[in-house]
């Protein structure tokens, strides 16, 4: 009697965290597997945010903090290689909530690329790929906190104005 779960496993091998080169043509993601390696993407994270150093500094930043590249497009490769591998959906908004803010506060002229160099979305982005595989549900506690605290942040955000207008209405019909 055949094993009923005697169909090939995409599972790469934990030496390269590659997928063997039988399983590679098997379905659409593993074509591309070699760009969501963890190699690959530990270099991708360090050519955005670390390649280069300020000498005498310490203060490290890469190509996205030299040219802006456009705006999110390569970064996002390490949240769709992590949505790939099964991480958690509010890792995963974690990931876009560090990628829109680097995006918005980004796209300030100058202040913007200060920002980059120091914010390095995707060298974060990134170590929450690695925590995340190394202990699967260890961390969802700080990733709900972290967007609990940005929700409470856009919430203000969008409630002062909305309480100024209240209060000058107040204040235009009391005079």
């Amino acid at each position: 009697m055949p094993n009923p779960d005697s169909s090939p496993k995409t599972i790469a091998t934990p030496a390269t965290g590659q997928l063997p080169p039988e399983l590679l043509s098997q379905d659409r993601w593993n074509r591309g597997a070699w760009l969501f390696r963890d190699r690959t993407l530990h270099g991708l994270e360090i050519l955005l945010d670390e390649a280069f150093v300020i000498p005498g500094t310490g203060i490290r930043f890469g190509l996205d903090g030299i040219i802006g590249l456009v705006p999110g497009l390569v970064s996002l490769v390490i949240p769709l290689a992590a949505w790939i591998r099964g991480v958690p959906y509010v890792t995963l908004a974690r990931m876009a909530a560090n990628l829109g803010i680097g995006v918005l506060v980004g796209s300030i002229p100058l202040f913007g690329d200060i920002f980059d160099i120091a914010w390095k979305a995707n060298r974060r982005n990134y170590r929450l790929l690695v925590r995340h595989l190394g202990e699967p549900r260890r961390h969802t506690g700080r990733d709900w906190a972290f967007l609990l605290l940005l929700a409470g942040a856009l919430a203000l955000v969008f409630a002062i104005p909305i309480v100024l207008v209240v209060w000058f209405l107040a204040w235009l019909i009391g005079h």
